[in-house]
């Protein structure tokens, strides 16, 4: 937010009739405490009325709205030996986006807060959350209709619509999106004026247009095409980060690298430096020697397009996140999924960003829905890889690939979970998994089809997979589903 933002926005502000439950007048009154419960509850208004943001300003006489000007100078401001504006963000939880703007107003000092709306839990100063009654700054637990309205406000609002970024120029939107991605990705062409390319935006989604010359950029159009996520204080930690490990523990780092871009923007040269950090393994020819990657390309690609795609945007100081060790690729994302991990195969995927997810699969950066899954397992049996390992791990939910292994080097929960895994993957192809294919998901020669029949017996026994036919006497011939089949 420039100078100019900051006026045309205070113009907006002064042509409301009276002072609402989302914005606030002040004359020069600007104790900390005070500061901090109003930024709670002007947080929760804002949220409770349907507002982007809610506003204390600084320079108006109370009741009458003159312009005074104000003798508060924020940024000079301390608590202790810290900045106001920082010991404002540690009290506020969850970490809240506000601004703090100082500027000139029909030639008087004026300043002006604006802190976004509360998006998931409702704001809280310290340990005590806030809200607004008319005019009035209150406790929200002294007011359950509010608090419970609230909560079911949050219950329907979904993440792509809220407001990462509100009231900024048209300049400042086209500055801080990579708008000329967008029509790349989209394959459109670019249109040779400003208000063609803020049309688009607007249509998409991406920026909201208030009509007055100023524009909300939607948490769609960050997390998607920002030039620098930075640049939006509540994505900043959604950014993938990505880290090399020495060996097989966490113990030593090697290199961590965090991403910059918006994922449509920077998912392509994510997936790329993940593929350079990755163990090759060398295979000798006839020939030659050539190096060829020890994990499947698609099967990162679709993982990490997942945990971008699944993950709950509103658990704060969390992203998603590559780890990449010596024999293994572990892939996490916040928020538990919304399928049981047994049947991440078969069923068809659950967003909570369902039009994100739309979107990126309209730009191909993950598969058609419900498929996705599936190649994963088909592409870890093509490179004859140990089964991935699904589960949820706290609140969020962890994809880890395995670097090769010979069978006898898997344990039994390896060889029952590959079994599971094929089984799945045969029925999801319109086939069903016997010995025969079971031997050749793990290399297994003919002769030896005991081994085979051994770890059927054993997936049997853990209630993961159960005979097509169980009258049948045969056993050479026989067939068997997944337990949910």
């Amino acid at each position: 937010m420039n100078g100019m933002d900051s006026a045309l926005l205070l113009s907006r502000l002064l042509a409301l009739s009276r002072e609402t439950e989302w914005v606030e007048w002040k004359e020069n009154d600007h104790r900390p405490e005070e500061i901090g419960e109003y930024l709670s509850a002007l947080s929760n208004a804002a949220a409770l009325h349907g507002k982007d943001a809610g506003y204390i300003v600084w320079g108006l006489r109370d009741g009458t709205r003159e312009i005074v000007g104000t003798s508060f100078r924020p940024r000079q401001e301390t608590i202790g030996n810290e900045e106001l504006e920082n010991w404002l963000a540690t009290k506020l939880t969850p970490r809240t986006s506000f601004r703090m703007q100082e500027f000139r107003f029909d030639a008087k000092s004026m300043v002006l807060f604006e802190v976004l709306a509360a998006t998931s839990i409702p704001v809280r100063f310290k340990d005590t959350e806030f809200i607004r009654v008319g005019t009035y700054k209150k406790r929200l637990k002294d007011h359950p209709d509010k608090e419970r309205e609230l909560w079911a406000i949050f219950a329907r609002t979904s993440f792509e619509a809220g407001i990462a970024l509100s009231n900024v120029t048209a300049e400042t939107a086209l500055k801080l999106l990579d708008y000329p991605a967008y029509f790349d990705v989209t394959k459109q062409s670019l249109p040779d004026n400003r208000a063609g390319i803020l049309s688009r935006l607007k249509g998409e989604k991406l920026i909201v247009d208030h009509g007055d010359g100023s524009y909300d950029i939607t948490n769609m159009g960050a997390i998607l095409f920002a030039r620098d996520v930075h640049s939006f204080d509540r994505l900043a930690r959604k950014a993938l980060r990505v880290i090399i490990y020495k060996g097989k523990s966490r113990v030593e780092t090697v290199r961590e690298q965090a991403g910059v871009k918006g994922y449509a923007v920077g998912y392509k040269g994510a997936i790329e430096f993940i593929g350079s950090q990755l163990p090759q393994n060398e295979q000798i020819g006839p020939a030659f020697r050539r190096e060829v990657r020890m994990y499947p390309e698609l099967a990162i690609r679709e993982l990490v397009a997942n945990a971008i795609i699944h993950q709950d945007f509103h658990m704060t100081g969390t992203g998603p996140m590559v780890e990449i060790f010596s024999d293994r690729i572990e892939i996490t994302n916040p928020g538990q999924p919304l399928v049981d991990t047994m049947r991440f195969i078969d069923s068809p995927p659950q967003s909570r960003n369902e039009t994100f997810a739309a979107f990126m699969r309209r730009i191909n950066i993950c598969e058609e829905r419900g498929s996705g899954i599936d190649k994963v397992i088909f592409e870890v049996e093509l490179f004859q890889l140990p089964p991935p390992d699904f589960s949820v791990v706290g609140d969020h939910t962890r994809a880890v690939l395995f670097a090769y292994k010979k069978l006898a080097e898997m344990d039994g929960n390896d060889r029952i979970r590959a079994c599971y895994q094929h089984a799945c993957l045969c029925l999801v192809s319109n086939q069903s998994m016997t010995n025969a294919s079971l031997r050749k998901r793990f290399a297994i020669t003919d002769d030896n089809y005991p081994m085979a029949s051994r770890i059927i017996g054993d997936t049997i026994k853990a209630g993961l997979i159960r005979p097509f036919d169980p009258e049948s006497l045969s056993r050479r011939h026989a067939r068997y589903l997944p337990f949910w089949a």
